[in-house]
C-alpha cells in the first residue's frame, strides 16, 4: 500500500517535529511506501530547516493561514496527485508508537465499503481534563473512543471521554463521526465526497465530513487497534474565546446545512438570545454566520 500522512503546522514547531519523530520511528511493512506531508500554515524557516532531518517528510508551504479545514485540504491534494491510497489526517499534536502503520494498514481501510476509520486516542500523559488520575493510568486516559452528534444542539461528542483502558474496547465497531485529529480514509473516498468544507475554517468539518461519507453510503468504524496519543487543545485551547466563535458560528452553519427544520428554529431562537447574553466571541460569530462570513471570519 500507499500511505500519506497530512498534518498541519501552526506555530508549535515542537509538537511537529515531536509527530514527525514518532512516525518516523514506526515499522512500516515491507512493501508499503509511506509519506508525510507537513503543510506549514505560518511560514516557518525554522521548520523549513528542521524538516531535512526527516526523511519521509514533504513540506508544503501554504499561502496563508488556511485553517484546520484548507491546510489538511492542501495535503490531501498532493497525496491524491501522488498516487497515494490510504490517507491519514493527523493532528501535529500526537505521537504514535512503532507500531502504529502497521495497525493502519491493517485495519478496514482497504474494505471499499468503508468511507473512513477511527483509532483509540488517549490524552497525553499530562494533558487529561481532570488531574486525579494514578501515575500508573496516565497514557490510557481516553480522549475519544468513537464519537456521537447529537442532532437537537447540533453538537459532536467523543465516547468514552476521560475512562481509562483496562481492556474493554475488543473490536471493530460503527462510529457517528470520526475527529480530525485522526482521520483515515482512501483517496478514491474523498475523490467522490469531496475533501474538508473550507467555510468552516476549523470545528465540525470532520463531523460535516462524516456526515457527506454516510450520505454516500459508506461505513465510518472506530478501530480500538490503533492508538495515538493527543495533547489535547494544544492550538486553539478549550473554552477559549478563539474555541467559541468557531464552535458557536460552525454549529449554525452545520445545522442550517443538514438538521431538519424544527432544530434550525431552536438554533435560530438560541442564537437570538445569544446576541444579547453571549459572550463577545458568540455574538460576532452569530453576527459573522448571518451576514454570510464564513472560513475565517473576522476573529482572526
Amino acid at each position: 500500500m500507499r500511505l500519506a500522512f497530512v498534518t498541519l503546522h501552526y506555530k508549535n514547531i515542537a509538537d511537529t517535529l515531536g509527530l514527525l519523530e514518532s512516525l518516523t520511528n514506526c515499522v512500516v511493512p515491507e512493501g508499503d511506501q509511506v509519506r508525510i506531508y507537513v503543510v506549514d500554515n505560518e511560514g516557518n524557516a525554522k521548520l523549513k530547516k528542521e524538516i531535512k532531518k526527516y526523511p519521509l517528510a514533504k513540506l508544503i508551504v501554504s499561502s496563508a493561514n488556511l485553517g484546520f479545514a484548507g491546510g489538511n485540504n492542501i495535503g490531501f491534494r498532493q497525496a491524491i496527485a501522488d498516487e497515494y491510497e490510504i490517507i491519514v489526517a493527523i493532528n501535529n499534536d500526537t505521537y504514535a508508537g512503532k507500531d502504529f502503520i502497521k495497525q493502519i494498514v491493517d485495519s478496514p481501510i482497504k474494505d471499499e465499503i468503508v468511507g473512513a476509520v477511527g483509532g483509540l486516542i488517549y490524552f497525553a500523559p499530562g494533558y487529561e481534563f481532570k488531574k486525579d488520575y494514578a501515575k500508573k493510568d496516565q497514557g490510557r486516559v481516553i480522549w475519544y473512543a468513537g464519537g456521537q452528534f447529537d442532532w437537537d444542539n447540533c453538537l459532536g461528542s467523543n465516547d468514552h471521554v476521560d475512562e481509562v483502558d483496562r481492556g474493554q474496547f475488543k473490536k471493530v465497531e460503527p462510529t457517528t463521526f470520526i475527529t480530525g485529529a485522526l482521520l483515515i480514509t482512501r483517496a478514491d473516498v474523498l475523490k467522490k465526497v469531496g475533501l474538508f468544507d473550507e467555510k468552516y475554517f476549523m470545528y465540525l468539518e470532520d463531523v460535516d465530513l462524516s456526515h457527506r461519507l454516510k450520505r454516500a453510503g459508506y461505513s465510518l468504524l472506530f478501530d480500538p487497534k490503533i492508538k495515538l496519543w493527543h495533547k489535547v487543545a494544544q492550538s486553539s485551547g478549550i473554552g477559549s474565546p478563539l474555541n467559541d466563535y468557531f464552535i458557536t458560528r460552525n454549529r449554525l452553519y452545520f445545522g442550517f446545512k443538514y438538521a431538519r427544520p424544527r432544530t434550525k428554529f431552536a438554533l435560530l431562537r438560541e442564537a437570538i438570545r445569544k446576541l444579547f447574553t453571549g459572550t463577545p466571541a458568540q455574538k460576532q460569530a452569530i453576527r459573522d454566520f448571518f451576514s454570510g462570513k464564513l472560513g475565517k471570519g473576522t476573529y482572526l
